[in-house]
């Protein structure tokens, strides 16, 4: 690839294929694969991820909102997408778009019931969320037989599937808390399937729950995380590609005497003469103020080069004493070596934070697989 000119962010679909195969293959043969592409799929590009996954016969995808599935159908995607937290102002473009909701509630299933008969549908597909531990969404298991009652009473919609979330599945601490979600789901899809006369499919685990509890693959399992090169532990990071690059450019380096200061409230002090860097890159990038005052570094021509002062809102500056470099030089926030996890380290956050707030305007370059 050419040095960056500006700030852009590279997306590279070759490690994408690279993750989705590893993954894969954790799998047994009839375990079906769903994407996680909620979020511009974790702050990447979300058309550009989903359509490349078509092409390696991904089964499903996720979203979190309605207007995210939409995103995709207009740009063709005809995968089935599962919309993770609908809310029913929703409900009738979800149906319009064929997107299927997952039904968390006593009120979200009686809402899309209601516009699912006023749309005149039949069978339509939805996903039935059971809350095992995590405490975010979903029926407890003493719901199952109200939501069979609802079910019965219309032929509008039909479950497609049965789910819950792991809470902890990358904490080795969390072990028998995990099995037990493990345990308590299976109880409670094996008491629903009981009590109607279709099977639905079961799906539970994320990425680390893929990589640790093979027990609870089931019908299908869900990827976000990995999918973008990061397994939430060190041995299985480095299996894992990062698919994200994160670059930029020194637009201007200044030399400055001991006791002048850089930046918005003079939040950096040289300690000597130095040489600082100014990058085009800043807090409405997605680079927050938590990473200034040298929590945050970024890579030029390969050495650490620490941030310092407040991080503006389209810029920050860095301490350049001793490296060899110059105006128009390439500067790596974060790449497959100079990976995303490690910044968020340095300022007690996760890797899914950094990389979901880049802002959409950087430049996402796409390089094809």
């Amino acid at each position: 690839m050419p040095k960056a000119n500006e700030t852009v962010l590279e997306i590279d679909l070759g490690a994408l294929t690279h993750n989705f195969n590893y993954l894969k293959s954790k799998l047994k043969p009839n375990t079906k694969f769903l994407a996680v592409v909620k979020a511009f799929a974790y702050g990447n590009d979300s058309v550009a991820i989903a359509k490349h996954l078509e092409t390696l016969n991904i089964d499903y995808f996720a979203v979190a909102y309605a207007k995210e599935g939409v995103l995709l159908r207009d740009a063709g995607i005809t995968t089935p997408i599962l919309v993770l937290h609908p809310q029913p102002i929703n409900f009738k473009i979800i149906i319009e778009r064929c997107l299927e909701p997952s039904i968390y509630s006593s009120r979200i299933l009686d809402e899309f019931i209601k516009i699912a008969e006023t749309e005149s549908q039949k069978d339509y597909p939805v996903h039935i969320k059971f809350n095992t531990g995590l405490n975010r969404l979903g029926f407890w298991e003493n719901d199952v037989d109200s939501i069979i009652t609802k079910l019965n009473k219309t032929k509008s919609v039909k479950v497609k599937s049965l789910f819950s979330h792991l809470a902890a599945s990358e904490d080795q601490n969390e072990v028998e808390f995990t099995q037990n979600q493990i345990a308590s789901f299976q109880s409670i899809a094996k008491d629903f399937k009981s009590k109607i006369d279709y099977v639905p499919w079961l799906h539970l685990c994320n990425t680390s729950g893929i990589i640790n509890y093979p027990e609870g693959h089931l019908d299908m399992v869900r990827s976000g995380i990995g999918l973008y090169g990061f397994g939430n532990s060190t041995i299985e990071d480095q299996k894992l590609k990062p698919i994200a690059s994160l670059k930029s450019v020194i637009s201007q380096i200044h030399t400055i005497e001991k006791g002048e200061t850089v930046g918005y409230n003079r939040a950096y002090l040289a300690q000597d003469f130095e040489k600082t860097a100014t990058i085009p890159i800043g807090h409405a990038d997605g680079i927050t103020r938590v990473y200034g005052k040298g929590k945050g570094f970024v890579f030029i021509n390969g050495k650490k080069a620490p941030i310092i002062g407040n991080v503006c809102m389209d810029m920050i500056m860095v301490n350049i004493t001793g490296i060899d470099c110059k105006e128009g030089d390439e500067v790596v926030i974060f790449d497959g070596i100079h990976k995303a996890s490690n910044l968020a380290e340095s300022s007690g956050t996760i890797s899914y934070e950094i990389i979901t707030a880049i802002s959409q305007r950087v430049k996402r370059i796409i390089i094809s697989d």
